[in-house]
């Protein structure tokens, strides 16, 4: 992690500004369903910063960066992840080296697939949610075009609600779990 000193318990003071805008993100995301371009742009600024003074070179900053885009990407164009999980992704990557931001990235799909499992069987739509998977990947490959995972059921926003989660807590989760050195 970049940088050392005072934070909250025992963090960097860039590790705390990490976790807050995270924290503010996702709070954003809950209660709004979007996450505020002005917290991701300020965290990448905040990032770049910070990690510049901590003495990562430039090459070791675009290491972690250029990857979080460039893997996240796509699964944005499918529609698996929203912009603002992407950005969340690159904010991330401003302030690691690229090995505790891949560590995250997997962590964060990990808890991801935990609450996505925790919503199916609360909802109790697995049957279902599986039915329109795998009719999602015919459709993909009937066409030979990808689209945009979910769309359709924005129409209906009761069952857009009832089959997604809000990726920004298991991200925010990954990264606590990961300065928590759980993993």
């Amino acid at each position: 992690m970049i940088g050392h000193g005072g934070g909250f318990i025992g963090l960097s003071y860039w590790q705390s500004i990490l976790l807050l805008l995270l924290l503010l993100s996702a709070l954003a995301d809950l209660k709004t369903d979007r996450i505020p371009n002005d917290f991701t742009f300020l965290g990448v600024v905040i990032g770049v910063t910070g990690s510049l003074l901590s003495g990562r070179s430039l090459p070791e900053l675009l290491a972690s960066v250029l990857p979080a885009f460039f893997l996240m990407y796509p699964l944005f164009k499918t529609g698996v992840l929203g912009a603002g999980d992407v950005k969340l992704f690159v904010m991330i990557a401003s302030f690691l080296p690229v090995r505790e931001f891949m560590s995250i990235l997997a962590g964060a799909f990990v808890i991801g697939a935990v609450f996505s499992l925790g919503k199916l069987i609360t909802e109790r739509n697995g049957r279902e949610r599986f039915q329109y998977f795998f009719s999602y990947l015919c459709d993909v490959r009937r066409t030979g075009h990808w689209k945009i995972y979910g769309e359709d059921l924005k129409q209906d926003y009761h069952t857009y609600c009832k089959n997604k989660i809000h990726f920004t807590v298991p991200i925010l989760f990954s990264v606590v779990c990961r300065m928590g050195g759980l993993f």
